[in-house]
């Protein structure tokens, strides 16, 4: 027998969750869909204005913007926001690459229980106790956003290993360098949001144990071209934190200054593109499921405007615009570092 109500809800014109983000995530404009929507339904009625909707944005309008202030960084993330990535990545992750992805790009790392770990973009430390978890690796993340240093150190200690797997907030460009020694780093699409890359880099290299390696995935521009494309010029706008992504070999170029040595330096953009695409593939059910709770709506305009911005990534990466650069150095044993321990 066919839900009544569900037909009812299909007969009021306004697109359902699935081709509206279906819309979102081939870049189909919604209210023509919307339109060729009402279009088949024919007896369907004109769909009422939504008064609430229309009320929060008059509110919204009529409140003066808040003043930034230039001295203290934005946090671009907030509870809520976290919360929904998890709901497409997974617990731990706001970000493609989940626990499998993590454990098989690390195996060249060669991890141990009597390793400590430098990570640079922990986000809210979902990488960082996979690793600790498996490996037994000592990791002490670095993220910008406090809101997700408190999270993720939360869910380290909910999950037993806050001592294993411990956040750390920093701010990239004023920072005075690691307190202590590390066998091993990590940098997982982190450095592209740093403008001064090689500074970040020669602190690494310091604090780096001679033998110890290095692995970076991170966001590279296809070449000069891209920087004065109008796509590279949206996607920068839509960014969270300022984008400042170089060219892979630049990158490379970075490491070998600092003395690391490159063993491995590769596009792995397709791998990254089907991780997204899987992903995604569920955010229709995502989204039925926020509508049943409570404050739904709004948190399905959070979904939808996550599909928006990583829709923007996407197509930057399957345009071949940008790319995601995988790079694995190593620090030569025994040989002199770029700064004195002194």
């Amino acid at each position: 027998m066919p839900d009544k109500s569900k037909a009812g809800k299909e007969k009021t014109g306004q697109l359902p969750l699935r081709l509206r983000l279906k819309a979102w995530w081939e870049g189909y404009d919604q209210e023509d869909l919307a339109k060729r929507w009402q279009e088949f339904q024919p007896d369907a009625p004109e769909p009422e204005p939504d008064k609430k909707a229309a009320k929060s944005q008059d509110t919204e309008q009529a409140r003066p913007a808040p003043v930034p202030d230039d001295s203290v960084p934005m946090d671009p993330w907030d509870a809520e926001k976290i919360n929904i990535a998890q709901y497409i990545w997974g617990e731990g992750y706001c970000g493609p690459g989940g626990p499998e992805h993590v454990v098989a790009m690390s195996k060249l790392m060669a991890l141990s229980p009597e390793m400590s770990m430098l990570q640079i973009g922990a986000e809210i430390g979902g990488p960082a106790r996979v690793l600790a978890d498996r490996f037994g690796v000592w990791i002490t993340g670095y993220e910008e956003s406090p809101s997700m240093v408190d999270k993720g150190n939360q869910m380290s200690v909910m999950k037993g290993v806050e001592k294993k797997a411990h956040l750390e907030h920093w701010e990239p460009d004023n920072f005075d360098g690691f307190e202590r020694k590390f066998d091993r780093a990590l940098a997982k699409e982190a450095f592209f949001t740093i403008e001064n890359k090689r500074m970040v880099l020669e602190q690494i290299e310091e604090k780096l144990k001679p033998g110890g390696l290095i692995l970076i995935t991170d966001y590279v521009i296809g070449s000069e071209a891209t920087y004065g494309k109008t796509e590279f010029k949206e996607w920068k706008v839509g960014e969270r934190r300022n984008p400042y992504p170089v060219l892979a070999d630049d990158l490379v170029e970075m490491l070998k200054h600092v003395r690391l040595q490159v063993r491995v330096s590769e596009d792995i953009s397709d791998t990254y593109v089907d991780m997204i695409n899987k992903a995604w593939a569920g955010a229709d059910e995502v989204a039925a499921r926020l509508a049943k709770e409570e404050g739904g709506d709004r948190m399905i305009q959070m979904l939808m405007r996550e599909a928006e911005f990583w829709t923007r990534r996407k197509k930057m990466l399957e345009s071949g615009d940008l790319k995601l650069w995988r790079i694995v150095a190593n620090k030569k044993a025994g040989g002199p570092s770029m700064m004195s321990d002194w």
